[in-house]
């Protein structure tokens, strides 16, 4: 098998889309855009993968090895923008004795799938030359570089601008998409000048010193795959493409979106078959969701997993949480890194957690926080119970037992245990530890002044009020 390397332009400044920010770090589904074309490199076998880096190139390298921290990425650097020839021999030192396949690539060119590099990389072992490329037909190919073509061998790329009326009437045109023989691409990039009309190295001019030395591989793909991203109404466009891309691979794979157009899932997220999904819903990076799971509408699942058969009922947020079989979340829940629930759990409404390990058939249902907390099996918190966790300088451990019973409106100032199958009266400050089997109770006793409310509407009336 040839060996692959692969760069990717992600040095332009992208000044339609009015930003401060590069273009290739605008997010599409939660990542930015050049994360796609760099996965897809990545998902091929690219041995080196070189980002093209030059607009903002130190909050570029710094996101990118943050979503790739394995990968083998060596960043090279366009100090000027003098074109896409420019910008690819910028990676050359990055790719220095490799000898194999280059696949160039565009950090803003979001949609292009595995499938279809996989294409252009058999299509360059069947024409058997130094190049092969990407081409995609449009109705009005207005602005793109054109294909030229004779006895249907390709012979080069003419951009919108330098081509005749002739040549404008051309459809086919160029993606901007190669696989290219790494000997050839480094002496080609030397051949090329900026003669052209907005003076600048195409890397178009690739093709034509390709098909001198032999056939030209093209593989022709839909344009939607190929358009790039040049402003915020397009960055919409692409990720409403991609979010109907991955919803329609979930349901096909026995997934139920109820509604799809408002169903947000990015990629790599692991949905289980006869899962229900409802609208509104978002599903992050990281996260893992099991068989015959119901999730309501308006929920958010960031880097989780929600194991098979439990239910997340509406409005309900999770951060970095392990949710167990047939648990019950919600509505309007909150559960925070380092939360871990066992089976059987129920966390109700505007309860939220954050380091919590709650034991088999746990119930909080109600207006509870539990924060740095164990908690045991068959537990019972009543509503309103806090966690006091803080003590303004330290965090410190809540710990219950198997069995235990808090009545609502406890507060549990940590660090505290209580013991197994001990139980807490309603309205109860915690700060000893509670035995098990034991009952504590801190409340001030009740006073009950009978006649009170006639006698104080007695003294009113003798004043005239």
């Amino acid at each position: 098998m040839t060996a692959l390397s692969a760069v990717v332009l992600c040095a332009g400044k992208g000044t339609r889309m009015k930003s401060k920010k590069a273009k290739v770090l605008h997010a599409i589904l939660g990542k930015p855009l050049c994360a796609y074309p760099l996965k897809r490199a990545l998902e091929l076998g690219a041995t080196s993968v070189v980002p093209v880096v030059g607009h903002q190139a130190e909050s570029v390298e710094k996101e990118v090895r943050a979503l790739f921290p394995q990968a083998p990425l060596t960043f090279a650097l366009q100090r000027e923008q003098r074109g896409t020839a420019d910008a690819v021999r910028s990676a050359e030192e990055a790719l220095k004795g490799f000898s194999g396949r280059v696949l160039i690539l565009y950090g803003d060119v979001p949609l292009l799938r595995k499938e279809t590099l996989a294409s252009l990389l058999a299509a360059h072992d069947a024409a058997g030359g130094v190049l092969a490329m990407v081409t995609t037909v449009l109705e009005d190919p207005t602005g793109y570089g054109r294909v030229l073509r004779e006895g249907g061998r390709v012979t080069r790329v003419v951009e919108q601008k330098d081509a005749s009326p002739e040549q404008r009437a051309v459809k086919e045109c160029n993606a901007g998409i190669y696989s290219v023989d790494a000997a050839f691409l480094w002496k080609a990039l030397a051949e090329i000048k900026p003669n052209n009309a907005q003076g600048e190295y195409y890397l178009t001019d690739l093709v034509e010193l390709a098909a001198k030395q032999g056939p030209v591989g093209t593989v022709v793909a839909d344009a939607t795959e190929t358009a790039g991203v040049n402003d915020k109404v397009e960055l919409a466009a692409r990720a409403k493409v991609l979010q109907r891309r991955i919803n329609d691979a979930h349901m096909r794979a026995g997934v139920t979106l109820h509604d799809p157009d408002t169903t947000f899932i990015e990629e790599d997220v692991v949905v289980g078959s006869d899962s229900e999904v409802g609208p509104g819903v978002s599903l992050t990076t990281g996260s893992v969701i099991g068989e015959g799971v119901v999730i309501g509408p308006g929920c958010v699942v960031s880097a989780s997993t929600v194991a098979d058969g439990s239910v997340l009922k509406p409005y309900s947020v999770l951060e970095e949480a392990k949710v167990g079989v047939r648990n019950v979340i919600g509505p309007f829940a909150r559960l925070r890194p380092g939360t871990e629930l066992a089976e059987d759990v129920h966390l109700g409404n505007f309860v939220e957690t954050k380091k919590a390990q709650i034991g088999k058939g746990s119930k909080a249902n109600h207006l509870t926080y539990l924060g740095d907390a164990r908690i045991g099996a068959g537990c019972n918190i009543g509503a309103g119970t806090i966690t006091c966790n803080y003590d303004g300088v330290n965090k410190s451990l809540t710990e219950l037992g198997d069995g235990v019973f808090i009545g609502s409106d406890t507060q549990l100032v940590a660090p505290v245990q209580v013991g197994d199958g001990a139980y807490v009266g309603a309205g109860t400050t915690v700060t000893k530890n509670v035995p098990p089997g034991s009952l504590a109770v801190s409340r001030a006793p009740q006073v009950t002044k009978e006649g009170w409310v006639a006698a104080k509407k007695a003294r009113r009336a003798a004043k005239g009020g």
